[in-house]
């Protein structure tokens, strides 16, 4: 985690009509580092993470990544960004009901014309580690929501991403299972040196993280600040 940040926000704004969700939020996070972005229902935290994965413009202020104004891409670059360099971990998983685990998780690969045969390698590897092989050739509507979101992860790793965002990656599931989830993703993700940014409001899920940043008004501050 040293030298210059990874992914920086300075004094994003973002609106919905009248109603603003952000009003001046920054935050760096630098490689290989997780982060627990925190704060309550509709403060902001899920825009804020939004901007920094380039998938919502902010009205104002600016998204770097790797030093790299994200504005300054075309939809198409940040796109190819988003499926390269980023990985994604939402709630509710998220998996293509009509595709059994191991394509799920193979399927980010396939996008990118990775050959079936060494698509399929990597993503049995990753599905391994995510402690879920067992079911490789299942559908989600046919396991838990716990190994589910552990094929998510793996998904959302397969790539080699420098970033992981991960939105209440464990809101959809009972304490125990989501203990695993985190213990796997966070492991997994320092042994890859990709960075992880958290959002969630649970105590428990913001312990994985090397530091905790809040989000309220609209405003992001680091735990420290708060205190």
């Amino acid at each position: 985690m040293t030298g210059e940040p990874l992914l920086v926000a300075e004094e994003l704004h973002k609106s919905f009509g009248p109603t603003p969700a952000l009003a001046g939020a920054s935050l760096a996070v630098r490689g290989a580092e997780v982060v627990a972005v925190m704060g309550p229902s509709g403060s902001g935290k899920s825009t804020l993470l939004h901007c920094l994965a380039g998938i919502v413009r902010p009205d104002s202020g600016r998204v770097r990544y790797q030093g790299v104004d994200l504005s300054a891409r075309s939809d198409a670059e940040r796109s190819a960004l988003r499926r390269r360099e980023f990985g994604f971990v939402f709630q509710f998983g998220q998996l293509v009901p009509e595709l059994t685990c191991l394509e799920n998780v193979a399927l980010p690969l396939r996008l990118e014309r990775v050959p079936r045969r060494e698509a399929e390698r990597r993503a049995t590897e990753w599905l391994s580690r995510l402690e879920v092989i067992e079911v490789a050739g299942k559908r989600p509507g046919e396991i838990s929501g716990g190994q589910g979101q552990r094929v998510a992860v793996a998904r959302a790793l397969v790539t080699g991403p420098r970033v992981v965002f991960a939105d209440e990656p464990t809101g959809a599931l009972d304490s125990l299972n989501g203990e695993r989830v985190m213990r796997l993703l966070t492991r997994a993700a320092r042994e890859t040196g990709a960075a992880v940014l958290l959002v969630t409001h649970e105590a428990r899920v913001a312990a994985y993280s090397d530091r905790e940043v809040v989000v309220r008004d609209g405003q992001a501050r680091s735990v420290e600040q708060v205190a």
